[in-house]
């Protein structure tokens, strides 16, 4: 039992399961847009978010991230170079449209994550600016770049598609930022900081709604998109009404990001019954 926790922990501490998470909603893309999304970008956005991620989570300083001196995490961190290599064998195989959309996603994400301000400041620094950056990069990168790798030009189904996903990711972020109520320092205001623990479950509420609501404003609506939405829906408020200040240690680090698999899943198996039929 010993040897299967300090794995599983590994599996979470190692942003395998994030990047697993981010690998699914990248497959949801493809089979709600209808598109062939290349092998190449799904082995480089998953390798890719677990070196990224954990450079974010262990080392928002370069330094600090290069001198560890910690056993555990020197091990994430020699995993973690391993997929930078596998992510960077991949890029040469995406295309230019694909190439450019990455730049402007890491350029986002070194502004999140480096001390590129004065007084060796992020852009995470500043309030309720965290958030927003991390939804952004989680929509475009699962949303935009399979689009590009197929589509001329960016349709009105996946602005609304990205719209949604950007809604998405802020609504799972909602148990996260109440986890670190109490770890986070006052001049980030954060949401919870803001608003309370109430007011933010509200307001992941009502991000919830307006997710389900833009379901319908798409031009190609099915059934199997709404359904799964419409389930996507219940289990996003379950979450926010379960999420509490003090939280399981795997509730949101397992149970909140597996919500995409769940998403993921629930679409594949809705797929195969109607085929079956």
């Amino acid at each position: 039992m010993t040897l299967f926790k300090r794995i599983f922990d590994f599996y979470l501490d190692a942003s395998i399961h994030g990047a697993l998470a981010i690998f699914s909603l990248i497959h949801i893309t493809a089979l709600t847009l209808n598109i062939n999304v290349p092998s190449a970008l799904y082995y480089f956005v998953f390798f890719g978010s677990i070196s990224c991620y954990n450079f974010v989570k262990y080392g928002v300083e370069a330094e600090k991230y290069i001198l560890v001196a910690n056993r555990y995490h020197k091990n994430i961190q020699f995993f973690s170079i391993g997929c930078l290599l596998v992510a960077l064998y991949h890029i040469f195989f995406l295309s230019e449209m694909i190439f450019l959309g990455l730049l402007v996603l890491g350029g986002v994400t070194a502004l999140y994550a480096l001390p590129v301000l004065p007084k060796h400041k992020n852009f995470r620094s500043f309030s309720g600016l965290k958030i927003l950056i991390v939804a952004t990069v989680w929509a475009g990168t699962t949303v935009i770049l399979p689009a590009l790798s197929q589509m001329e030009f960016i349709s009105w189904d996946v602005k609304v598609e990205f719209f949604q996903r950007f809604l998405f990711v802020l609504i799972l972020l909602v148990p996260f930022e109440i986890r670190d109520l109490k770890y986070d320092k006052p001049e980030l205001k954060t949401l919870p900081q803001r608003v309370g623990v109430k007011g933010a479950k509200r307001i992941g509420l009502s991000w919830a709604v307006l997710f389900y609501v833009f379901s319908f404003f798409k031009t190609n609506l099915d059934v199997i998109s709404i359904s799964a939405k419409t389930i996507l829906f219940v289990v996003l408020v379950i979450m926010l009404f379960k999420t509490k200040l003090n939280q399981g240690k795997y509730f949101s680090s397992f149970w909140v990001e597996s919500i995409p698999l769940i998403w993921w899943l629930v679409i594949v198996l809705a797929m195969r019954f109607a085929n079956f039929f």
